[in-house]
């Protein structure tokens, strides 16, 4: 069958913190895998490579091309709810805002999910996101199926059963192996998060680290550079179902202060710093005063309080480094920042963990991690200099054993990845495999394997 498919030219791509972007040549919204195939074809045939882009949120170039884009929202079913498995089987272009909602009606839901929903369940394990927990793997380690496009047309079964090889490199794939058309998800039955955030030092959170750890199945902190403040959060399942809202306990009174003057102000006062850096040392302390320094409390159904607003564009960088190491890490920053008054850091610097895993190009292959992210932010889209603070951070993230996150900017080339994962020259084996042309590459991806 001769499927007429139309790109439209013209469109300008960016990824949400505006960091990114680039100009497709064509762009497309296919409805069905025809269509896809003839996309595919028609690259072929001009000599074009092609990209998939799901939600766009990744803070890098990974999702940008200037030959064709293909948007995967159009594909966006949900195929198959197995209730005795407790599995779902999804297109790969679905929000998981959607499958969220989806989910809760058949009374289940994912057992992890990041900050952000705007996402695509294909996306999302093509970058490796990640959530906390020290019970939980990053977001492919949910995932038990899925159906691979591959660029000769070919459509591949993978699990842990069916082409397992293709199975561990899919489920981080970079975009670079294929179209993911399906993915299967391990679910759990529907559950409710009580999140209690409290006050804390970076002090006695590194030297309790374990306690913690074993004390919430969700925990994180957010440390605050510049001074010893810490919020510490931590999330567990509860039986007694909170308020539907979205925010829920909280008064109107302090809705207004966090979101909407604590919003403003503080883009205000960074975009100020911009001008005088020595401020920004200040800032933290006050907004640590403001916004977190009491005890707060939140119960509600899983995914309202796995997700939380981003807020403000900004430059991000989030590496995984062996759990053992958190301490030495977070302590050489400090330092470095008490030792360089010209570096600044916005807040939070947000720690996070995650157990270990079999994924080829996951962060945490065959080890327990700790996620170190930190953050510029870009007020009124100014752009703050940031590269000191990146280039010492990068400095003791790879001193430490780290691996960066791939949806996030780091420098890192083939010969780092080549060091950081023992199992990258067999990514690299499938991936010439299933795409020996190298149509899914683009600059992004030429720095990984060239």
């Amino acid at each position: 069958v001769f499927v007429q498919v139309h790109g439209q030219g013209g469109v300008k791509f960016q990824n949400w913190a505006k960091t990114y972007g680039s100009s497709p040549e064509l762009y497309f919204q296919p409805t069905s895998v025809e269509e896809i195939r003839e996309i595919l074809d028609m690259a072929r045939q001009r000599g074009k490579r092609v990209k998939v882009v799901g939600g766009g949120h990744s803070p890098s170039d990974i999702a940008c091309t200037d030959d064709f884009m293909i948007q995967m929202g159009k594909m966006n079913r949900v195929v198959k709810v197995d209730k005795e498995k407790q599995q779902v089987t999804v297109e790969g272009g679905i929000f998981l805002s959607d499958l969220n909602v989806e989910l809760s009606k058949h009374g289940l839901a994912l057992a992890n999910l990041g900050a952000v929903s705007e996402v695509t369940a294909a996306g999302v394990i093509g970058t490796g996101t990640h959530n906390t927990g020290i019970s939980h793997g990053i977001l492919p380690t949910q995932v038990v199926a899925l159906t691979l496009l591959t660029a000769s047309g070919e459509i591949l079964e993978c699990s842990k059963s069916i082409n397992m090889d293709i199975f561990q490199a899919a489920r981080l794939h970079l975009g670079c192996l294929g179209i993911v058309l399906t993915v299967t998800f391990q679910c759990v039955p529907l559950f409710h998060l009580h999140e209690v955030a409290f006050p804390s030092t970076l002090t006695e959170v590194l030297n309790h680290l374990d306690d913690h750890l074993k004390r919430s199945q969700y925990f994180r902190f957010l440390w605050f550079p510049h001074s010893e403040n810490v919020s510490i959060i931590y999330q567990d399942p509860t039986n007694k179902a909170g308020p539907t809202g979205l925010h829920p306990p909280s008064s109107s009174a302090s809705w207004l202060w966090d979101y909407a003057v604590g919003y403003y102000l503080l883009e205000f006062v960074l975009w100020i710093s911009t001008f005088v850096p020595s401020l920004v040392c200040w800032i933290n302390r006050f907004f640590f005063w403001l916004l977190f320094s009491s005890r707060v409390e939140n119960v509600a159904v899983s995914y309202k309080i796995f997700n939380y607003e981003c807020r403000f564009k900004q430059h991000v960088q989030d590496w995984a480094i062996p759990i053992e190491k958190t301490k030495e890490a977070l302590l050489e920053l400090k330092a470095a920042l008490e030792n360089n008054p010209k570096m600044v850091a916005h807040y939070p610097v947000e720690v996070r963990f995650a157990r270990g895993d079999e994924i080829w190009l996951s962060p945490c292959f065959q080890r327990d991690s700790c996620y170190m992210n930190i953050i510029m932010y870009r007020p009124y889209g100014k752009n703050v200099p940031r590269l000191n603070y990146w280039l010492t951070y990068e400095g003791i993230m790879k001193k430490h054993g780290g691996r960066p996150h791939w949806a996030k900017a780091h420098s890192c080339t083939r010969k780092d990845f080549e060091k950081m994962y023992p199992a990258f020259p067999k990514f690299c084996s499938v991936r010439e495999k299933l795409d020996p042309t190298g149509i899914f590459l683009n600059t992004y991806l030429e720095k990984v394997f060239y």
